[in-house]
């Protein structure tokens, strides 16, 4: 059962750097194999201990990543030789120290240390010198990621949200270490990528969920017009000493294609499309972004996918699932699900929701649900189905909830505190016990955990998980549920969902239970999600009453 989890292109080419763990363990080794795949050499070997890849070297003989390995709870800073395979400790810090990206022409690496789900402060480690200085340590927390070194290795670009609601784009000078801003948006900056030997830099800004491309050409200091990609969700890379970058697009008509953007030409051409076996691309439903208020005034956010006409069995209003996305730091963004598609097609609609503690929408937004404000999202689900109710375009009173991770939790949370709001539940390695969930997590978590949830071994903060545990009010819930777990799952342990199926059965709901011995986190295994989908889908089909 070893899948891979990552790769990244060796630097000058010599093949790709990709890391496998154990049936979804999440514990990596990483190997660098050549270009026509006829050799392999292990770089960073397999460990019990968690690994976050950093960065190669520039000259790509060296690599900077992160591990538990001392004490199997706080991550340090690692550097490796990648002929060899030997590395040493540089750092040792406590929580999450992550090494980022590695100053060309030099030997610092810039280092983030966790404040939270949503936020890092920064630094700059030598990787010879091991001195550690301070580069962002606000007093408010603050976002900083994508970090992009100018070729000469005299200062970076990133996307920050330092003093701001949301992330712009900005440069930060070493020598002046002053930060400049490059672009502002009213909206989150991301994918920052620098290309054509510095010259040329792209970006994007999510607007809504939808990804907006801008390009700038940095001799001349002018923007430059974006290609004509279809919407979506982008994933941006740069050539080094070409004016070229691609473009990954996943939107719902749109799973994978790819294209390249020659800006010196303004040549956009594609080079991979979707292919759809058979199926019509043309059918699959684009959402329309909505915006309305909870009880409190707070604005919330969704994405509502309404199934196309030819679907409907039956003239009204079609039955609606509720999506509540992990996180509980992430957005439910425009992607291609197929799970969701397939529901739309059959004449069941989707509303994405946003609830407060969502990324996308300012960083107040993105903690609205911290600490002690956490029951405030579930209520929002509360609110969103009373809004579904009033807008009309779906029928509330045939509804379903699925969410994974976090979601998982909203999911189990929900049917518990409005036990006749939902016909049927579809829960994805979710939280049931918070006490138990919290002092179990695997370490990248337990680092985010002490700012986004609070601390478990405080007595009063204690009680306060145990109220808002699903388990505390599984008596209470009478909807038919499907759980999904994988055993070797190491953020929310397969003992979250147990002890939720035992208690639902032993009360005499109707629960179906898919628990998986080859899985972690997520079902990565085709043949599983497979049967998964197939399972899930017959079962919403079923609760919600749909008739074809």
């Amino acid at each position: 059962g070893r899948g891979v989890t990552f790769h990244r292109w060796h630097p000058e080419g010599a093949g790709i750097l990709y890391a496998t763990d154990r049936n979804g363990n999440e514990r990596e080794s990483y190997t660098l194999i050549s270009v026509d795949g006829t050799q392999e050499r292990e770089v960073i070997g397999y460990h019990e201990a968690f690994i976050r890849f950093g960065d190669f070297a520039p000259n790509g003989e060296r690599v900077a990543f992160s591990s538990t390995a001392r004490n199997g709870t706080d991550y340090d800073v690692y550097v490796g030789d990648v002929a060899t395979g030997e590395y040493e400790r540089i750092y040792e810090g406590s929580f999450a120290n992550y090494a980022q990206a590695w100053q060309p022409n030099g030997s610092n690496v810039i280092v983030t240390e966790t404040r939270g789900e949503d936020a890092q402060d920064v630094y700059l480690l030598g990787t010879r010198s091991r001195e550690k200085v301070a580069l962002f340590v606000p007093e408010i927390a603050s976002a900083y990621e994508e970090f992009e070194w100018l070729p000469d290795g005299s200062g970076f670009y990133l996307a920050t949200n330092e003093d701001r609601e949301f992330s712009g784009l900005a440069f930060y000078d070493l020598a002046s270490e002053a930060l400049a801003w490059i672009d502002e948006p009213e909206w989150d900056v991301s994918d920052v990528t620098l290309f054509g030997d510095g010259r040329y830099l792209a970006w994007t800004v999510n607007v809504n969920g939808y990804d907006e491309l801008r390009l700038l050409d940095r001799e001349t200091n002018t923007r430059l017009a974006a290609p004509n990609v279809p919407p979506g969700v982008y994933s941006i890379a740069g050539a080094d000493h070409a004016p070229l970058i691609t473009i990954g697009v996943n939107g719902p008509r749109n799973p994978r294609d790819l294209f390249t953007y020659d800006v010196a030409e303004a040549r956009l051409t594609q080079v991979g499309r979707t292919t759809w076996v058979g199926l019509d691309g043309e059918q699959m439903v684009i959402p329309e972004a909505v915006s309305f208020p909870a009880q409190d005034d707070v604005n919330l956010f969704g994405l509502m996918y309404l199934p196309p006409a030819a679907s409907m069995a039956t003239e009204g209003a079609p039955p609606v699932v509720l999506r509540v996305h992990g996180g509980p730091s992430g957005q439910a963004r425009p992607n291609f699900d197929a799970i969701d598609q397939y529901l739309l097609q059959r004449g069941i609609a989707i509303f994405d929701l946003n609830f407060r503690g969502s990324t996308g929408y300012g960083k107040t937004f993105a903690r609205l649900d911290n600490k002690r404000l956490r029951p405030n999202a579930v209520r929002d689900v509360a609110d969103t189905m009373a809004w579904l109710a009033a807008d009309g375009r779906v029928d509330a009173s045939r509804a379903a909830i699925m969410g994974g991770s976090y979601g998982g939790y909203m999911t189990n949370a929900a049917v518990g505190a409005y036990p006749d709001m939902f016909d049927a539940g579809v829960s994805f390695v979710g939280v049931s016990d918070w006490v138990r969930a919290l002092e179990t997590a695997s370490p990248a978590l337990k680092a985010s955990d002490r700012v986004e949830y609070g601390d478990i071994n405080d007595p009063d903060d204690r009680a306060f998980f145990r109220t808002i545990s699903p388990i505390e009010n599984v008596d209470d819930i009478r909807t038919p549920m499907v759980f999904s777990h994988g055993v070797n799952d190491p953020r929310d342990p397969v003992a979250e969902s147990d002890r939720m199926v035992r208690a639902i059965r032993d009360n005499g709901i109707d629960v179906v239970y898919l628990r998986w011995p080859d899985e972690g986190h997520s079902i990565r295994k085709l043949g599983n999600r497979i049967a998964a989908y197939r399972i899930i889908a017959d079962f919403l089909e079923d609760k919600l009453e749909v008739t074809r």
